[in-house]
């Protein structure tokens, strides 16, 4: 809360001074502590009014007091205020007087009094204020005035300016010739205002009184019932009406009034009055129709024009309907030429008995430097009487040779460019324009411009059409030709890629580009890069000079040469006769291979020819094709020595190892022969116990060697035993291949009992499998069906699966084996499928695609270190193969799988 103390004239805090409210109190004590809080709220109150609280002496109007507001509306300080005759000097001076002797009467009479005035602020604005005073007295005698001031300066604005509004609406209702009426429905009497004598013709004094009926009785018979359906609606419904209707003045003549009305009710809610208003509308009826017979007359104008896009129709159509509609003399329409200092009649109709003018053609230099811009701009020309204007003698004579008495100009605009002008002559006298006549003949020039920038597009798309068909028949026969070079193309390309021998497809390019292009000689040729020379390896031509065979030292034409080996293609023609062709034209493209340039193609034609981008692009395309066939051709050659190298050094291998198979097959059956020998003298007895059995009782037996060499010969004996065995079963699996792969090795076919003879392959296994602390699991349904094929090769596959998932298969896993018949798919026969599955083995991509390969073994793969040849898995897969069958497999999640599919091969079985 603001406690800076309220300024008095002393300067000093005024506490209780000059203000002490008075407040009622029961007793002294509770006075004591009520008195300052009531001061507090007095103060509190005076800063919180919106006006000024002030006190000032009776005789000399200065203040004693003023409130704290008082700086804030007016800007001076406290202080100032309390000068003498501060109020008396900041009154607006127009008003000082008036306010100053307003205040002195009313305080010398003893009446509390209002005033209203304008002050200055600090700032030099005006403000108003309202100054409600009270007169203080004592003893019957004014001691003191005390006063509110309050910011009126808004009300007044409005008040000045709805004063100046309702003088605008009264100038504004006199010269609109607007009545404001009023109808008493209770007494059915109209009140009009003073300007009812331009609506009805009346006197004030005659229309400004009157009954309704009275007023009806002016009114256009066939309007009355209109007028009083509009009034009677808006009193049922209670809304506005507005009507037009037409009144009879006194001197017989028709007005059209326009009418507007509402309904004013009681506090009931009962009509008691209607208010409006009424003015002359005739003239805006009038034009409205004008306006609408125009607008009917302009369309049907521009209707004509633009029922035909033919430029000198429309041209015709237009002057026709123009002196039609205007009854004047003659009406042309002239067309500038390009230079602008020009011109000719393009289109006219004139009456009969004046001249007519039509395609004659006016030279006017002049025109162009004083008249062109202005018409560009859209200038309008009336001229009502030629003798009366004041023309350049050389024109004036021009009109009066064509008997123009009044004249009116239009231009007309095409594309927002000058393009001519539309010319009203009449001739019999002079005339005077109509405004309506000029403005329709603006709207029509609009029109007609708009009708010939249509036509000369019409003219633009026919001739757009016509070259449109002119270019799609060239275009046709562009595609037409782009089509059979393209199918040209791809019979060379499929004649060139057809071949892999190189002097073939050189042949065939040459040949195929000679008789596409039509030109007299066409040859390939080969670069030797090294030694800088090219040959040509074939040639097309019918003359007598042949190119084949021919070497050209590059170095002898460098500068052809040099395009050629950079990639780039050129033709030329000679200007001097080649010896042996004479004058020719020619065309020299790279065979371009990888940025290498292996040769080149050379087209020769007759001397007139020059190769278009399809002749150029059609030899790239053939050149990127040779190069092509060429580098397939070359690396076919290479890749054909290549197989060749291999298929011998393989056949020198399979010899070899047939040979040596068969070369070792003898001396190890002489081994195995000699080992059993070996073993008969070792052991005389029937009873003693060769070293392959799994106990030897020495003791019983007769020896020939003691006891602790005995020992050492029966170790070394079965290892001499076991790797003739091995060299043995290694001899015969390369020897089985061997026919395998050569096809001599033919399947005898027989008919077998498949669950029992699986069986009987199978369960050897068990023991196998639980010697290793593996798990082997069969699963081999019993209603197997007789199955025809060869059971020794099915024999040595089962063998070898089995015998593979035993030495591979780590101890606690599982080997599962399951068999099944499935019908094949064109159910004529019956498939073995057979899966041989292994867990804890997992094998690497890699590695399952050559894991059908022979002598490959996977490396670190052997918990049980049995070892191997590496020709198991590749003896199956021929085995399969031969049987008509199937072998795939796949390892994911420590699993492998070997899937076998075999067929039924259709042995009769009993």
């Amino acid at each position: 809360m603001n406690t800076d103390p309220i300024a008095s004239r002393d300067g000093e805090s005024n506490g209780n001074q000059p203000f002490s409210p008075v407040i009622p109190v029961a007793n002294s004590q509770p006075q004591k502590l009520s008195l300052p809080h009531s001061q507090e709220r007095y103060e509190i109150l005076v800063r919180s009014i919106a006006g000024i609280f002030w006190e000032a002496d009776v005789k000399t109007l200065q203040f004693t007091f003023v409130s704290e507001r008082a700086e804030q509306l007016l800007g001076y300080p406290l202080h100032q205020w309390l000068e003498a005759d501060f109020w008396i000097n900041h009154i607006y001076p127009p008003d000082r007087d008036q306010a100053v002797n307003a205040c002195l009467m009313a305080t010398q009479q003893r009446q509390n009094h209002e005033l209203e005035y304008r002050m200055v602020t600090a700032d030099g604005r005006l403000i108003w204020l309202k100054d409600l005073v009270t007169v203080v007295e004592e003893a019957e005698q004014p001691i003191l005035l005390r006063g509110i001031m309050v910011d009126v300066t808004r009300e007044k604005q409005r008040e000045e300016t709805l004063q100046a509004q309702q003088v605008q609406l009264d100038l504004a209702l006199e010269v609109a010739q607007i009545t404001i009426w009023t109808l008493d429905l209770k007494t059915n009497v109209i009140t009009c205002s003073n300007h009812s004598d331009a609506l009805s013709g009346l006197p004030a004094s005659v229309l400004g009184y009157s009954t309704f009926q009275e007023v009806l009785d002016h009114v256009y018979p066939e309007d009355r019932e209109l007028l009083r359906q509009a009034m009677a609606r808006s009193l049922q419904n209670r809304n506005d009406y507005d009507v037009e209707f037409r009144i009879f003045w006194p001197d017989g003549s028709l007005h059209w009034v326009s009418s507007r009305g509402r309904v004013f009710c009681d506090s009931g809610g009962q009509p008691i009055q209607m208010v409006g208003v009424a003015m002359d509308v005739t003239q805006r009826r009038q034009l409205e129709q004008q306006h609408l017979e125009r607008e009917a007359l302009m369309a049907a104008i521009v209707q004509n024009i633009r029922q035909s896009l033919d430029f000198k129709h429309i041209l015709n159509t237009t002057v026709s309907e123009v002196r039609r509609f205007l009854q004047t003399d003659r009406v042309l329409i002239f067309r500038f030429r390009t230079n602008g200092n020009s011109g000719v009649v393009t289109a006219e109709s004139v009456a009969q008995g004046w001249r007519s003018i039509a395609g004659e053609i006016f030279q006017d230099p002049c025109f162009a430097r004083n008249f062109a811009r202005l018409y560009e701009q859209g200038r309008i020309r009336s001229l009502s009487n030629l003798q009366a204007e004041n023309l350049p003698e050389c024109y004036l004579k021009m009109l009066q040779s064509l008997q123009v008495q009044a004249m009116l100009i239009v231009p007309i605009h095409e594309k927002g460019e000058l393009w001519g002008l539309l010319i009203a002559h009449h001739c019999q006298e002079p005339r005077s324009w109509q405004p309506f006549e000029i403005d329709l003949l603006k709207q029509l020039a609009v029109q007609v411009g708009i009708a010939i920038e249509q036509s000369e597009l019409y003219q633009q798309v026919q001739r757009l059409n016509a070259d449109l068909e002119r270019q799609v028949h060239i275009r046709t026969a562009e595609l037409q030709l782009a089509s059979e070079f393209e199918a040209t193309l791809k019979r060379i390309t499929d004649r060139v890629r057809d071949s892999l021998d190189e002097d073939q497809i050189l042949q065939t390019a040459v040949q195929e580009l000679a008789m596409a292009l039509g030109v007299t000689s066409c040859n390939a040729a080969l670069y030797d890069l090294e030694q800088r020379t090219s040959k040509v390896s074939y040639e097309y031509t019918d003359s007598r000079v042949a190119l084949q065979g021919r070497v050209v030292q590059m170095d002898n034409f460098p500068e052809g040469y040099q395009q050629l080996l950079q990639g780039q293609y050129f033709q030329f023609c000679s200007l001097t006769p080649n010896p042996l062709r004479g004058y020719v034209a020619m065309l020299a493209c790279p065979i371009l291979d990888n940025e290498v340039v292996m040769g080149d193609l050379w087209l020769v034609s007759h001397k007139y020819r020059a190769f278009n981008q399809q002749d150029i692009g059609l030899v790239q395309q053939v050149a990127n094709q040779c190069a092509i066939a060429i580098r397939q051709a070359r690396l076919y050659q290479k890749a054909q020595a290549q197989v060749e190298v291999l298929a011998e050094l393989n056949r020198l291998k399979d010899d070899f190892l047939s040979t040596v198979s068969h070369e070792l097959r003898t001396p190890m059956s002489n081994i195995k022969l000699a080992t059993q020998m070996l073993e008969t003298i070792l052991f005389r007895n029937a009873g003693q116990m060769s070293p392959s059995q799994d106990h030897l009782n020495s003791q019983d037996a007769a020896l020939i060697l003691p006891a602790a060499a005995f020992s050492k010969a029966v170790k070394y004996f079965q290892i001499l035993k076991d790797e003739c065995q091995r060299e043995i079963s290694l001899i015969n699996d390369l020897l089985d291949l061997s026919r395998l792969e050569t096809g001599s090795d033919v399947p005898v076919l027989q008919a077998i009992d498949l669950a029992s003879w699986l069986r009987q392959r199978i369960d050897p296994f068990l023991e196998r499998a639980r010697s290793q602390e593996q798990t082997l699991q069969i699963s081999i349904p019993s209603n197997l069906p007789v199955f025809a094929t060869d059971p020794s090769h099915l024999d040595r596959i089962v063998t070898e699966l089995l015998n593979n998932a035993c030495k591979y298969t780590p101890a606690g896993e599982t080997i599962a084996v399951t068999v099944q018949i499935v019908e094949s798919a064109d159910v004529r026969s019956q498939v073995l499928q057979m899966y041989v599955c292994n867990s804890g083995v997992e094998i690497s991509g890699e590695e399952l695609n050559r894991i059908f390969d022979k002598f490959y073994r996977i490396p670190n793969n052997d918990p049980w270190k049995h070892g191997g040849t590496g020709l198991g898995l590749a003896l199956v897969k021929k085995l399969v193969e031969s049987l008509g069958g199937t072998i795939q497999v796949d390892s994911a999640d420590r699993q492998t799988r070997f899937v076998v599919e075999l067929p039924s091969l259709g042995v009769e079985c009993d």
